[in-house]
This record gives C-alpha cells, structure tokens and sequence, in this order.
C-alpha cells in the first residue's frame, strides 16, 4: 500500500516540486494523455501533468453519456480560462453497447473500466502516441478496492494487474498518497478555482454508479434530472457530497387519481472529511419536502422520494 500523506502533514510545495520532477523523469521526451472529468482528482492531476509536461500533456474529456448535464461544456470552458486545451472525445455508443443487460454492480464497473481503458483509451493512445496515462487515483480508491468493499475503475497494481500487459500503456499516479482533503489542498495550490477544488466528488463510472440495475440511456437520463434537483437545492448546506440514486424496483403511485407504477429516487447528502466515514446530513424537513415535491414532479416517471439515514459503515456515499 502507497504510505499515506494527510492534509495536515501535506507540504504543496514540496509534492508538486517532487511530483512534476517525477513525471518528467518518467515520460521523459515522448507524450502523455489524460482524462479529465471536470472532478475533483482528475482536475487537480490535469494541472499538475500540465506543469510537468505542458503541451506534451494531450488531456481528453470523454463523453460517455454517462455524466451531469452539461458537464463536457463546463469542463472544457473551465479549463480554457486556465489555459489547458481539453478535447472532448465521443464514446458514448461504446459505452451504452458496453453496459446493454448488465445489472450486477461490480459487472457494471468491469465493463466502464473496459471500455475506458482498453476500448477508449487504447485507442487514443494509439492514434496520439503517448506511452503513459496520468490519472487522479487516490488512496481511498485503492483502500475500498483492496478491502473488496467496492472495485474503483482506476485501481489496478494493487490487484495485480499489469497496466502496460493489459492495455499496452504505463499509468502514473501522482496521487496516490493523498485522500480527498489532501487533493482539494493540492488543487488550490496549483491554481484550480474554487469551483473546482471544492467540488463534490463524483465516482469513476459517473451516474452508472447511481442506478441500481441496468445502466440504460433513458435511466441514466432519470437519474441526471434528479441529480440536477438535489445538487442545485442542495449547494448552500456544506455538505461533503449529495446525490441521487435510481432504484430499479417499482413502487405504486398515485397521479390525477389513477395508479402510477413508477420509479423511486434515493437522495443521498453526507458529512465527511475524507470520504472514509461519513454521517447523514441533518437536513431541515422542509428542505427534504422541497427535495420530494420537485422531483416528483419534474421527474417523468418518478413517483416516490426517500431520504437516506445511515452512516458509513455499514452504508457506503455511493450505492453501486
């Protein structure tokens, strides 16, 4: 295991000094890609491999159909004023082709790390010659992969998986000693905006990880009107992350006085430091009605809203 640097002990200077030195060594005079998705890891990397490689850094958003809405535009507009060209890159055919039937959680996350690494970015790297792949890996990724609580998509050393044996490319991961408090640190001291660095966290497989069931177009479409809801009435409660999650039973409804079978949402908000525990968020009641009563009735489809009440452990932020 990566010996762990916390936010308290965290000198930036210092690990960005040691950090661009090391990807330069690593890289050396070829080219490097990364993906960027607008989160809170990836953004922080991106602008750290920026300083170490410049132009020499080809960094990628990938479309994958599975993000928040308008989130390619608002990424790569971000990163322009920052000076960091990004290219979005259409995937999302292979991903919902990928994703066609399968219901298990851990199947669900196995054919996104597919996908991505060997499909998407096999590719990419082929037609832009790069050798290495940066990404934002941290070290709660590797503890819950390694404990079996949930595989992240981005873990592989840890597992025994050979990155350049199973993709034909190297993987850098500058941040693998940090957790969430320490990058959000590490992103302000690289310049990132605070709209940025005090994101909320986002999972690897995106809103594929907030449906229960099968990651279908038109319920991940769902789940991204819901989670516009809840994340735009939910920003001025300080909260670690908020969410919503679509559950793939159906419950009976009531609308214009006939029965609905429809779709529930979960909405999900928590307190934490480091995403290692976390407490439900004492949200005021009338919040939570308000919460209810939007989505319900903006949502098609969706006729019951429920609000999660316990801790992690034994929940964890993230139902998939």
């Amino acid at each position: 295991m990566p010996k762990e640097i916390t936010a308290q002990e965290l000198d930036t200077e210092h690990f960005i000094n040691e950090k661009v030195e090391e990807i330069r060594d690593t890289v050396g005079e070829g080219w490097a890609i990364n993906a960027l998705s607008g989160g809170v890891d990836s953004s922080t990397v991106t602008l750290l491999g920026h300083r170490a490689l410049g132009e020499r850094l080809k960094t990628v958003f990938i479309d994958n159909g599975l993000m928040r809405a308008g989130e390619a535009g608002q990424v790569t507009s971000l990163f322009q004023a920052l000076g960091v060209k990004v290219e979005v890159v259409d995937a999302y055919t292979e991903f919902f082709a990928a994703l066609k039937g399968v219901r298990d959680p851990e199947a669900k996350r196995e054919a996104i790390t597919q996908t991505f690494y060997r499909h998407v970015f096999g590719r990419l790297i082929r037609e832009s010659g790069a050798k290495y792949l940066l990404q934002g890996t941290i070290l709660t990724d590797v503890d819950e992969t390694v404990a079996g609580i949930k595989r992240q998509h981005n873990v592989f050393e840890q597992l025994g998986i050979d990155p350049q044996e199973a993709f034909g490319y190297r993987i850098l991961e500058p941040l693998i000693q940090l957790r969430k408090d320490g990058v959000r640190k590490l992103g302000e001291a690289l310049g990132l905006p605070g709209e940025l660095f005090r994101r909320i966290p986002f999972p690897g497989p995106a809103l594929a990880a907030r449906v229960i069931g099968e990651a279908t177009p038109e319920r991940i479409e769902t789940v991204r009107q819901a989670t516009q809801v809840v994340e735009r009435l939910l920003a001025d409660y300080d909260a670690f992350q908020y969410l919503a999650i679509l559950h793939e039973d159906r419950v009976t409804g009531i609308r214009d006085g006939q029965r609905d079978f429809g779709q529930q949402i979960e909405v999900r908000c928590w307190n934490s430091v480091d995403a290692r525990t976390a407490t439900p968020t004492r949200l005021p009641f009338e919040i939570l009605e308000q919460l209810g009563q939007e989505i319900v009735s903006t949502v098609p489809g969706v006729v019951s809203v429920t609000y999660n009440i316990a801790p992690k452990p034994p929940s964890t932020i993230e139902a998939v």
